[in-house]
């Protein structure tokens, strides 16, 4: 197949194509050797960067952003509204304050001597018991005297009305018969001191706040050692032990009832401190030996049975048996200033307390209540309720005295 001639028209068309692309082929290059010298120039710029450093823009950045940055000139202090306020009350007239004349300081020296001397006076007759404590940290000799002062205030807040026993269908006489049984009770369990004076202070306190019937008295008092034997004791006798103890004259149901009814009446609140607490302290400020250490807690046994007596504090009564035991033994003992500082009661104060525990000893040996005189005349107690001294004439003479 022949090819076609081309006309004058495509000769026409190859020189302008001709001409065109030699035009394209110079911009090309002159393009290229313009970017080559702005590439040049942006690297001598930017300098080498090394293979392992920062790719990122932030160097770019940085130089577009000096490039941008105008100095700003610096702004000069105006003068604000409030100073040129105050330049035009510069000039008015304004009166003086007087100076008030401060009164002349009282003279203090005498005061402040006597009660140096006083505080001087009281403390080098007062003995430091704890000094010989400080390796035992069981003993708290540290803060031991904080411990006993908001005992001190728990007493307080706990303190059980006197005439609680109006609002009763119970007598004076149905309590004193029970706590004598319960005392029974617990020598029977050989439980520990600190579980009978608690129950006692449950069952008071209780009553303070709930009317009893005379058949559920007894529910009462035998739940109110299992709670304190609880909280007392490691072992606790079982609640069938109570119901044995009781003759099944209650089930296991009506104590557990009993037990909850209790709590919520109490608000769960059972650390009232106790006498025994308080007389460990004296004893030991007082340094007072077993036997009259062991009186001392027959007489608070005896407070117990005693519905006169619920009026006091622990700490008064663990006191007034401490200075009576001192004083049948001893009978020209003196209530020093180290007892008078622990225990936080003069013998003044003591005084009418003992009175009432005199007259209690004096009853003792014909009262148809012995649980506490019979336990305390073991050897186990030292027969401490057999003692002669028991019928000396300081109880005589303390006992014929009105309280």
């Amino acid at each position: 197949m022949a090819l076609r001639e081309r006309g004058p028209t495509n000769v026409l068309g190859n020189a302008k194509l001709d001409i065109l692309s030699g035009e394209n082929t110079n911009a090309r290059l002159n393009g290229k050797m313009v970017t080559r010298a702005a590439a040049k120039t942006v690297k001598s710029t930017l300098g080498t960067r090394g293979a392992l450093e920062n790719i990122s823009n932030v160097t770019r950045n940085n130089i577009q952003a000096g490039a941008k940055k105008e100095v700003k000139p610096k702004r000069g202090m105006v003068k604000s509204k409030a100073t040129s306020s105050l330049q035009s009350i510069i000039g008015l007239n304004v009166e003086p304050v007087k100076k008030v004349q401060s009164p002349e300081p009282m003279d203090m020296s005498e005061v402040s001597n006597a009660l140096e001397a006083f505080s001087q006076n009281t403390y080098q007759s007062v003995e430091d018991i704890d000094k010989d404590d400080h390796h035992d940290p069981q003993l708290c000799s540290v803060y031991v005297n904080e411990i006993y002062q908001y005992m001190r205030h728990l007493e307080r807040e706990y303190k059980v009305r006197t005439d609680y026993m109006a609002m009763q269908e119970i007598s004076e006489r149905m309590r004193t018969i029970l706590v004598d049984w319960l005392v029974q009770v617990h020598l029977r369990f050989h439980l520990l001191q600190e579980t009978l004076y608690l129950t006692i202070q449950i069952l008071d306190r209780f009553l303070e706040v709930q009317a009893v019937s005379k058949n559920k008295l007894q529910l009462v008092g035998v739940t109110s050692m299992l709670i304190a034997a609880k909280y007392e004791e490691m072992y606790p006798p079982e609640i069938g032990d109570f119901v044995y103890i009781t003759d099944n004259a209650y089930t296991k149901s009506q104590i557990r009832t009993m037990e909850c009814n209790i709590l919520r009446k109490l608000e769960f609140n059972l650390g009232k401190p106790l006498c025994i607490h308080f007389l460990r302290r004296n004893s030991k400020a007082g340094g007072a030996d077993c036997p009259k250490h062991t009186l001392a807690k027959y007489l608070m046994e005896l407070t117990l049975q005693e519905y006169s007596f619920v009026q006091y504090d622990p700490s008064e009564i663990a006191a007034a048996a401490l200075c009576l035991s001192a004083k049948i033994k001893e009978s020209d003992m003196e209530w020093n200033p180290t007892l008078v500082h622990y225990s936080a009661y003069s013998e003044d104060h003591l005084v009418p307390i003992m009175q009432k525990m005199a007259k209690v000893i004096k009853a003792a040996p014909s009262s148809k209540f012995q649980a506490v005189r019979k336990k305390y005349a073991s050897s186990k107690f030292m027969n401490i309720s057999s003692i002669s001294q028991l019928k000396s004439q300081v109880v005589a003479d303390l006992a014929d005295q009105n309280c």
